[in-house]
């Protein structure tokens, strides 16, 4: 998404809390013009905590668990990085991240929650599982639920810490585990259940005692073995531990030189911290000085309204308000079973229509995140030109990536109508997958590719732009040199500016390396919206050709198809986040070690990108004359539903041209045969008695390669099985 107006000031969010999720939802309703928003987090969804407790006890699915950041950051435009942030360099204001340039900020905000590790206990981090972070407990307890169920594993459970969350696990993991009779046992070095009244605490323990879960109270843990949990009080046998007591910040945030409190983040009344204003922090993260509270995601929710406005303000030079959190709050606290307990001032009333009163405020809340308002269309004028100009302005956004290219037949009879090369040192021009020029004993291949913005990270957008480059170069065997940018930005602060090409050039340098290329130049100029591209020399003694593939041969492909179908969806905010970050990471997958693998053996190979498998196919055919037989294609995660939910690229319609020539049943996976790939994998023709060999090298190696089909003689058809 390319922003309506220059950008001058960046603000950061590390981390995908309640706090932050909903300041991302109230951003995309009421953006502030000029400032471009970065979203840091290692996951493409946040769990939501109030659903943990019935998620456990199998009442909500996984995905109903989830909060898609990647969806609620398109709809926001903000910028995800799927990286976890390492640490803070304030003197120049950037955020640390993996592997990647520092991100700069102008304003900052933390909402990264906290652990429930218990790092100085013996044995804890090879044979416990903490509590939060969510989302790894909630993956480690459905494989434990797989393995009760299929006889692999007996039901016994220690959980270390009687709070709320230990009951409210230990009755939600005996509800979901009742046909198994289940033996729970709740380990406490203090008094039970101390944050809650009288009363609730008298029901949740009658729950307890009914289910036959134990709590041993005053049960100092000493350490924990693979099958058990030894204590101050004896060994209490147990197949999975889960950590429920304590909070943990992150590592990283002791090195930031920001206060601290036990490990927790400093803020005022205005929720930023003390020590710099530009700098805030909400949810478990964040120690209120003044007004402490207990670590509870109620308070992050209320925090958000603040946090939003404050960050407004701070990037704009409004007034910043104060929070000032209420001094107690109610607690719905489930029980397992489709019922709760309220505990309110000393009241406790108990039952399914507490269960219900939870449910609704829980699934209300995450509606907030499901229900987005629809991306909006441009408005005709009045009066146009004739010749389709209404159409062109009703159809879908033209994509990014090689979504926006030229189609195949429009190229084809442009390419055709070029005259022969002229001088005797170009080997091939224009129709392979790049250009030849004689050099010395053999040859240097030379390529261009560019397009526009996809993703509105520079960094990995420049990434993924380079790899597809390269992609023509390694398809033809031939290893990378040197390469050209060329780079168009849109209007932004000159610092903004600067700052966005560190960012570009770091990847650029980066990934040119890894493949053993120099970046040696380019052309940077601005522009109405983003454009990365690279033109790169290559070095070649023997090119492999299109025309090499011979009857007989098998075809093996590198990587999994779909993401022309999925970034069209992500335009329209409606891809998962998962198969965004399936198709993000599949990108920037390099294809080197895959084109070395194949390059000694491959008699036909190319890139697969913005004609789609099909098209880069009938290019290989076209010139052999053979046929194909193909099967067993390897999708993206959330493709098919996708592409079988009517989402397609803009350049799908125009690679369609020739589906005449591909047989088979009709439907997605026949569509997506179509679907233009931005930096796709390798397709090669390789002898059917080498294809096995080669398959396990590229998988050992790290791709999801598959065999897709063999060649035969015949006029070029594609016959999908």
């Amino acid at each position: 998404m390319q922003p309506s107006h220059p950008v001058t000031r960046d603000l950061v969010l590390i981390g995908g809390g309640h706090s932050h999720a909903l300041v991302l939802r109230k951003w995309g309703m009421a953006p502030l013009p000029g400032v471009r928003v970065t979203l840091i987090s290692p996951q493409p969804t946040a769990p939501y905590t109030g659903m943990l407790p019935g998620h456990v006890a199998g009442h909500y699915s996984r995905q109903a668990l989830d909060i898609d950041l990647m969806r609620l950051a398109r709809f926001a435009g903000a910028r995800v990085v799927l990286q976890p942030a390492i640490g803070l360099d304030r003197d120049a204001r950037r955020v640390i991240v993996p592997e990647r340039a520092p991100i700069a900020y102008d304003a900052l905000s933390i909402n990264v929650g906290i652990s429930a590790t218990l790092p100085t206990l013996a044995g804890f981090s090879d044979y416990a599982v903490p509590a939060k972070p969510l989302g790894q407990f909630a993956d480690r307890w459905a494989q434990f639920v797989a393995d009760v169920e299929s006889g692999k594993m007996l039901p016994k459970i220690a959980i270390i810490g009687a709070g709320v969350a230990g009951a409210e696990l230990a009755l939600s993991m005996h509800h979901r585990l009742r046909a198994h009779k289940p033996q729970i046992t709740i380990l406490e070095a203090q008094d039970a259940l101390k944050s809650t009244g009288a009363r609730a605490r008298a029901a949740i323990k009658k729950h307890l005692d009914r289910a036959g879960i134990v709590i041993q109270e005053g049960a100092q843990v000493q350490q924990i073995t693979a099958d058990s949990v030894l204590t101050s009080t004896g060994a209490v046998h147990s197949n999975f531990t889960v950590g429920a007591a304590g909070a943990t910040p992150q590592d990283w945030i002791a090195q930031t030189d920001l206060p601290l409190t036990d490990g927790f983040i400093n803020v005022g009344p205005h929720l930023n911290s003390p020590a710099d204003p530009t700098i805030f922090a909400g949810g478990d993260c964040a120690h209120m000085l003044h007004a402490p509270r207990e670590k509870a995601g109620v308070f992050a929710v209320r925090q958000a309204p603040y946090l939003y406005d404050n960050l407004r303000a701070t990037l704009s030079g409004g007034r910043l308000r104060s929070y000032k959190p209420q001094a107690d709050y109610l607690k719905l606290i489930s029980l397992g079973t489709k019922q709760a307990v309220v505990d309110w001032h000393g009241l406790a009333p108990t039952g399914a229509l507490a269960w219900r009163w939870k449910d609704h405020i829980d699934t209300t809340f995450m509606r907030k995140f499901d229900d987005l308002p629809p991306m909006n269309t441009p408005a005709q004028p009045p009066k146009l030109a004739a010749q389709g100009v209404a159409e062109l302005i009703a159809a879908q956004p033209m994509c990014g990536g090689c979504g926006a290219k030229v189609g195949a037949a429009t190229l084809r009879n442009q390419i055709s109508a070029l005259p022969a090369p002229h001088r005797s040192d170009v080997a091939e021009g224009a129709g392979d997958d790049a250009a030849l020029l004689h050099h010395g004993t053999g040859f240097q291949t030379f390529t261009t590719d560019h397009f526009r913005a996809f993703i509105d990270d520079p960094w990995l957008l420049t990434r993924i732009a380079a790899l597809h480059a390269l992609g023509d170069v390694w398809a033809m065997g031939g290893q990378p040199q040197a390469a050209l940018s060329q780079i168009i930005l849109p209007r932004m602060a000159e610092t903004v500016q600067a700052d966005t090409l560190r960012e570009i050039m770091d990847a650029a340098t980066m990934t040119l390396r890894e493949a053993g290329a120099d970046l040696v130049g380019g052309h940077t100029s601005l522009g109405a919206e983003m454009t990365v591209g690279f033109s790169i020399t290559g070095l070649v003694d023997h090119p492999i050709r299109l025309s090499g593939a011979q009857a007989g041969d098998a075809l093996i492909l590198t990587k999994p198809l779909g993401t022309g179908t999925i970034l069209a969806a992500d335009m329209q905010a409606q891809a998962p986040g998962h198969a965004v970050a399936a198709a993000l990471a599949s990108m920037s997958h390099s294809s080197a070690q895959a084109a070395a693998i194949l390059a000694p053996v491959a008699h036909a190979m190319t890139d697969v990108t913005g004609f789609g498998l099909a098209g880069h196919l009938f290019g290989i055919l076209d010139l052999c004359n053979l046929s194909a037989d193909i099967s067993d294609i390897p999708l993206l995660r959330g493709a098919q539903e996708l592409a079988a939910a009517g989402h397609r690229s803009s350049l799908f319609p125009q690679n369609t041209m020739r589906i005449a020539e591909v047989t088979g049943p009709a439907g997605p996976i026949k569509d997506l045969l179509f679907d233009p790939q931005t930096s796709g994998g390798m397709l090669a023709a390789v002898p059917a008695d080498r294809a096995s060999d080669i398959l396990r090298a590229l998988q050992d190696a790290g791709y999801p390669a598959r065999q897709i089909g063999t060649l035969s003689n015949g006029p070029s058809q594609i016959r999908l099985q």
